[in-house]
């Protein structure tokens, strides 16, 4: 995508890059929402970010007083995807994920 950038007087292009390095997004079907929460087994991502924890701990308490069972899981890096066991264990173990991101 190009789009001028206003320098002075004189406009210069200015490139914006997709670091994601995709030339095509995947489109991927939206699997149906669990109609209860009861019963079902949620994860819990904390994606390694100051408070991800806190927030996820409230979050907890909510969907276990809903019914749900909880499964925490927890990257090793904000910085880079999860692990490709991680999200492997997460798939198998779990009906919903949650990931969590805070500052």
């Amino acid at each position: 995508m190009t789009k001028p950038v206003i320098d002075g007087a004189q406009e210069t292009p200015r490139r914006v890059l997709d670091p994601t390095s995709e030339r095509s997004s995947a489109v991927r079907e939206r699997l149906p929402r669990l109609a209860t929460l009861a019963g079902a087994t949620v994860g819990l991502l904390d994606i390694s970010k100051a408070r991800g924890d806190v927030f996820l701990d409230r979050l907890e308490q909510r969907l276990v007083g809903e019914g749900a069972k909880v499964l925490r899981f927890r990257k090793p890096t904000f910085t880079k995807p999860a692990p490709v066991d991680l999200r492997q264990e997460i798939a198998t173990r779990c009906d919903a994920v949650i990931e969590a991101l805070a500052d």
